[in-house]
């Protein structure tokens, strides 16, 4: 059983929670994910380990289907079944100067660690976030530690500038930049539109993709990806990839598989 020793609400939709987990803690390294399971009857919930110390890890989940609503549920003291980690590659640290990060929503959860770890080894970083409001960013204060510049995007302009983050990225490569690499995560078809953007730069990116995972371990195969007409698996060869030759249009429809039984199941647990 593993102990919540804090819970923060990042908004509405998001938390925060830092769990008692020392034997994954000491092992965690950026780009790696635990899978958790919130009591003995339910699903295993892929989730990025954001942060750990020698003996914790920090989760950040957004409270969608129906197992993280009712992880929400939970609060300090309670535990949960089950914490599997670390699973996955570490994140692929490349040898570069002038990296530009690039956040879609939650996605700023899984970028904060390979960015703050670019920071660590003297890279420069800046970083472009977007979210569909003020309310919805995230992890702002703790990436203005190491982010040399922030812009930010909102769809309904409450604070940056209005409008998705590729109008900001465009705006940033045609001018006299220097970034050398870009790290982009957030939703599918954001990575998508972002990718095909910075090749047009000819700009190198990585990208972290969240397919369908139950097990964790390559066995399933739910997690399945096809780059450049290859067969990977995000839970052992990811989840951080290349963005070259990504099929993202086969990784949207397989996303869509469960979401006719994720709808039964919320409204069970309103019941």
């Amino acid at each position: 059983m593993y102990r919540i020793l804090e819970k923060k609400a990042l908004n509405k939709d998001v938390d925060l929670m830092v769990l008692d987990a020392p034997f994954v803690a000491k092992n965690a390294k950026p780009g790696h994910f635990l899978i958790i399971r919130v009591n003995e009857d339910g699903e295993r919930i892929p989730l990025t380990i954001a942060e750990n110390t020698d003996t914790t890890v920090t989760i950040i989940y957004q409270k969608l289907g129906y197992s993280t609503n009712l992880l929400g549920t939970f609060e300090v003291g309670d535990h949960l079944s089950d914490v599997v980690g670390p699973l996955g590659k570490a994140s692929h640290i490349r040898e570069k100067k002038h990296i530009l990060g690039v956040a879609g929503g939650v996605g700023a959860a899984p970028l904060y660690p390979q960015l703050k770890e670019y920071a660590r080894q003297g890279v420069s970083v800046d970083l472009v976030i977007g979210a569909r409001s003020e309310e919805h960013l995230i992890l702002l204060d703790k990436y203005k530690e190491f982010c040399t510049n922030i812009f930010i995007c909102t769809d309904d302009g409450s604070v940056g500038t209005k409008g998705y983050v590729t109008t900001k990225i465009k705006e940033l490569l045609s001018g006299k930049h220097n970034y050398d690499h870009t790290v982009v995560i957030g939703p599918l078809i954001m990575m998508k539109n972002t990718v095909a953007l910075i090749k047009e730069f000819n700009l190198t990116s990585d990208v972290s993709l969240n397919p369908i995972m139950i097990d964790g371990t390559g066995m399933c195969g739910n997690c399945r990806v096809s780059i450049n007409d290859k067969t990977f698996f995000a839970c052992v060869d990811g989840p951080d990839f290349d963005s070259d030759g990504i099929n993202f249009e086969e990784l949207m429809t397989r996303q869509d598989y469960y979401k006719k039984d994720e709808h039964i199941c919320n409204l069970e647990l309103v019941k």
